[in-house]
């Protein structure tokens, strides 16, 4: 069995949607790489590897070798923040200081241009415009060309290099490949440059605010934390420190640091940050508490169960960013024009050259350098890399900011899609606190309920707990051969002798007569619990559970959006029935095993619906997986959250037409994007190369080819940004 890790590291270099399939194309062809995901928005890359087969040094050498840098140090990737606001001054730097030198480089070119040594002084002025504060772009280009590769620093470095040079040459020899005077370009070298930077910062500044989400989660957990040794030193350390069983106390206003279990003292916390729900939440002794969330008024104490990277807030991070890092479907086929596009872009300039001076051969050398200079200019790779990436990671962002964990991409996108909705009943729909409303004991005695209370400490159903809560004074006994038994129950041996505990169904298979059950909690809407052993029944139990008002909300808003609406239970009929009447589903099915719901998804989906399963139990992993969309309620088990597409962290079934609004909105931002990205460039090559001079006798200046190539890519930018305003 091949046992692989998988990472997120930064990579330096990365320019445009060419070089993220040039990456991704190197790494999958090594051995031991498996999955590989490069997204340009977050210049990150995430990786599944083989550990025996290759390591992050490996990878470094790799990618190395294709012109970009991989960071593999811990230290350097947790101090990226410093790095990327150092990286943002020296751009701002750059595009302020190339603007200064090139604005006055295009009022002598554009007004006094006969003035004396008006070349020269442009020539100088432009020349450190384009190879100091542009330098950038040549040393990239001048490493990935070493490397056998090109990208849209190639382009920009082509472009502004031809233009200069060609300028200089008609500087030092006028009329050598003209009849009247060479024309100078150096404004449109100095000014492509400007633009170029200043577009690049911009896009920078945007492509920050996508990243938000990680950065406020990121914010949430303190610095340190105060700790209680042997119940009386209290002092202050750092949150990295503490240890699993730490004593920690939170004082009124402060943050929780870890996860961890009360043990001392009440209070209201706001965990409004994790599960997007304003309302404070009560805790006392035994309640649990998350890191990052605050604490309200109250002084209490808690014990630390979950530290670094295993708390909640630190594998939301994780889920996020890998979530953020993913690529949906409609990116492959922008990944396949990419791997081509700087290569067909230089053809296309080339041929242009070549079409010009072949139509015009007294002119046709100055007009095809400069349409092929603003070829090169105004394609825009870029623009079609940041197209969905940037669009997913605010849609991802959004969603963890209302409580809404996104695994990736696809279920994003899926989610739009979505015309059915299956429901598991218990902890679902309704509050998954149920409590015994009747009970009948035939054998009432303290071993008996012992037992019953040892069997159900081990059980994993909902249901339990009601009944542990309700034998809390009981002490637990020894059982072996223990069996949970999803859908139906648990029996154990106890003292040579079977016991068991479940639904009627289960109990019938052990031997018991169904006729012997009072008729007043078989007829009663709610869940039927036996204790038996055998044929002999000890106890029945009729537990109910109330539904959430939430549910009866979000059941009618999916209903009004058109979505079918299912709810699948193991339990009774009755019990189904009166939930189902109270949620206003009409659909429903009773005493479904989990193997059974599985099947009825496959059901829904060989009709050709777009199944969405939402659940939160063991019982509903099975019909979770087979699902188009899995959605698990946050308190349910971890099986169920690890299967799920998506995880809603409140409970709160409000949350699933917010899930699916999000999608929508953000797959039509995808679209949006891609389009402008497409027409951008269909359009603006063919112009730039000149087809409009024939019937105006008008060609695109190439200083406004390089204006509209750096402000495509900020619009894509802006554009991914609306879903934050729109949600």
């Amino acid at each position: 069995m091949v046992r692989t890790e998988k990472n997120i590291f930064p990579v330096k270099g990365l320019r445009c949607a060419a070089c993220v399939a040039r990456m991704e194309k190197i790494l999958e062809t090594h051995d031991g790489i498996y999955n590989v995901s490069v997204n340009l928005a977050s210049a990150k890359v995430s990786i599944e590897y083989d550990r025996s087969l290759t390591n992050p040094e490996k990878i470094k050498e790799l990618v190395s070798k294709s012109g970009y840098e991989l960071v593999t140090d811990i230290q350097k990737t947790s101090g990226s923040e410093e790095t990327k606001n150092a990286n943002y001054i020296q751009q701002r730097n750059n595009a302020l200081f190339a603007a200064l030198l090139s604005f006055p480089v295009f009022i002598l070119s554009m007004f006094f241009p006969s003035v004396s040594f008006s070349g020269e002084i442009c020539a100088i002025l432009s020349g450190i415009t384009v190879f100091y504060f542009g330098r950038s772009f040549f040393s990239r280009a001048i490493n990935q060309i070493k490397k056998g590769t090109v990208s849209m620093d190639t382009l920009v470095a082509l472009s502004t290099s031809v233009a200069y040079f060609y300028s200089v040459f008609n500087l030092i020899f006028p009329d050598f490949l003209l009849s009247d005077s060479g024309h100078l370009y150096f404004e449109t070298a100095g000014m492509i440059i400007t633009f170029i930077l200043t577009g690049r910062l911009l896009e920078e500044r945007a492509k920050n605010k996508t990243a938000t989400a990680i950065k406020d989660l990121m914010a949430l957990q303190p610095k340190t934390a105060l700790i209680e040794v042997a119940g009386k030193t209290q002092f202050e350390i750092k949150v990295e420190n503490i240890k699993e069983g730490n004593i920690i106390v939170v004082r009124p206003g402060e943050k929780i640091a870890v996860d961890g279990e009360v043990t001392d003292g009440n209070s209201y916390v706001n965990e409004s940050m994790l599960s997007g729900e304003s309302v404070p939440v009560s805790k006392e002794k035994g309640s649990k508490v998350f890191a990052g969330t605050i604490n309200d008024k109250g002084t209490f104490k808690f014990k630390a169960t979950k530290v670094g990277d295993k708390t909640m807030l630190s594998q939301i991070i994780s889920l996020v960013e890998q979530a953020q890092g993913s690529k949906a479907p409609v990116q492959k086929l922008v990944d396949k024009i990419a791997s081509f596009f700087v290569p067909a872009i230089i053809s296309i300039a080339l041929l242009t050259i070549a079409i010009w001076v072949i139509a015009d051969p007294v002119h046709g050398i100055d007009k095809g350098i400069i349409s092929a200079v603003a070829v090169l200019v105004i394609a825009c790779p870029c623009a079609l890399g940041l197209a969905t990436p940037t669009a997913i990671m605010v849609g991802i962002g959004k969603g963890a900011e209302k409580g809404i964990l996104i695994k990736n991409a696809e279920a994003l996108e899926t989610a739009k899609k979505t015309d059915c909705v299956v429901l598991d009943k218990t902890g679902t729909i309704t509050e998954g606190n149920p409590d015994i409303e009747k009970e009948y004991w035939y054998e009432d005695s303290e071993i008996n309920r012992n037992i019953l209370f040892s069997l159900e400490s081990k059980s994993t159903h909902p249901l339990a707990q009601s009944i542990i809560s309700n034998l809390a004074h009981c002490d637990l006994v020894d059982i072996s051969e223990f069996e949970n038994i999803p859908g139906l129950g648990v029996r154990a041996l106890v003292n040579g002798k079977i016991y068991y505990a479940g639904n009627v169904e289960f109990a019938v298979q052990q031997g018991i007569d169904k006729s012997l059950l009072p008729d007043d909690i078989t007829t009663s809407p709610g869940s039927i619990v036996i204790f038996g052993s055998g044929k002999d029944i000890i106890s029945v139990m009729n537990i109910t559970d109330r539904i959430k008002i939430s549910s009866i909300m979000a059941i009618n808003t999916l209903m009004q959006k058109g979505i079918d609406v299912y709810m699948l239970t193991g339990d009774n009929n009755n019990s189904a029935e009166f939930i189902a009447r109270q949620a206003g589903i009409t659909s429903f099915r009773s005493n479904v095993l989990p193997s059974e719901k599985a099947e009825f998804v496959r059901e829904l989906k060989a009709k050709g619906k777009t199944v969405a399963m939402v659940g939160d139990g063991i019982n509903d992993s099975i019909a979770l997986a087979e699902a188009d969309l899995s959605i698990a309620m946050g308190n349910g088990s971890d099986i169920a959250m690890d299967v799920a597409d998506i995880t809603i962290i409140s409970s709160d079934l409000n949350k699933i037409p917010e899930v699916i609004s999000l999608s929508s909105l953000t797959v039509k931002t995808i679209r949006q994007n891609l389009f402008w990205a497409f027409i951008y460039n269909i359009i603006g090559i063919p112009v730039a190369a000149g087809v409009f001079y024939p019937l105006f006798g008008v060609m695109l200046n190439p200083m406004i080819a390089g204006a509209a190539m750096a402000m495509s890519s900020v619009s894509v930018v802006t554009n991914s940004l609306r879903i934050k305003n729109k949600t």
